[in-house]
């Protein structure tokens, strides 16, 4: 089975590692290359471990250390053709090391099959993944159909909880950063966080991982309290956890799942 560790998540960097057997997938770069090694390290491998790097957009908390690692890894990237337009036209050297993959589309990376499906953020060719039975879904304004049946079924779901809604509303945040988090471009709050993790538990889904949170807006302590009401609600007592903000976090992922512990 597939696992995930995350190695930083929220606005400040985001980036994990998607592993089964030997194959290794860093999705998204949006810390450093050296921090990205070093949590590599943790785990006893090192860059040339890795398959793939998967890109879901072109913001800078998600592609930040992307240019030194196109620099120094001879590791192939995978993006959706829009974001990877963008990414060619800031970093020197991508074009050689870039695979387009249309959102929709399954591909295999080793022992790995990977899907990607659009999502809706102001970013071109923004997107999630599916990675055999883990899911991820973040920086989306709403869950698009498209994610709602790539995800059907997944044993593990990442999944964004950007903010309370209350919370970013009476912050200190102008006025126009607020209207775009809340648009059907931004993030999801806890509450349609809540509202996904009942549906998805519901389709088989048997543990998540809220990830993205905002340091302004949002606690772990409110997210989980969100998403743990609404799967009660919907008769469901399930493992529920935050990805840390930064640092390498334990396996997530059940057992046979390539975890170390």
């Amino acid at each position: 089975m597939t696992a995930i560790h995350t190695i930083a998540s929220g606005s400040s960097g985001n980036a994990a590692l998607v592993s089964r057997g030997g194959t290794h997938i860093l999705l998204d770069a949006g810390v450093s290359a050296r921090r990205v090694s070093a949590a590599l390290a943790e785990l006893g491998l090192s860059p040339q471990d890795l398959s793939a790097i998967c890109i879901t957009h072109s913001h800078s908390d998600h592609i930040s250390g992307l240019a030194t690692m196109v620099k120094r890894w001879d590791v192939p990237i995978y993006a959706t053709a829009p974001c990877g337009r963008q990414l060619s036209c800031r970093i020197a050297g991508l074009e050689a090391k870039l695979r387009s993959i249309g959102p929709g589309g399954s591909f295999p990376l080793g022992e790995i099959t990977a899907t990607a499906f659009p999502t809706s953020h102001d970013a071109p060719g923004s997107c999630g993944f599916r990675f055999d039975g883990v899911g991820v879904l973040t920086d989306s304004g709403y869950v698009t159909e498209e994610a709602e049946e790539t995800l059907s079924g997944v044993s593990l779901l990442l999944l964004e909880a950007n903010h309370d809604i209350d919370l970013l509303r009476s912050g200190p945040y102008p006025y126009y950063l607020k209207e775009r988090i809340l648009s059907d471009q931004g993030h999801l709050s806890n509450e349609s966080a809540a509202v996904f993790a009942a549906e998805m538990a519901g389709r088989g889904t048997g543990e998540f991982v809220l990830a993205h949170l905002s340091a302004e807006n949002n606690t772990p302590e409110r997210a989980l309290s969100t998403v743990r009401r609404a799967l009660a609600d919907a008769g469901f007592d399930l493992p529920l956890e935050t990805a840390p903000r930064s640092g390498l976090s334990r396996c997530f992922g059940r057992e046979d799942a390539g975890c170390s512990e």
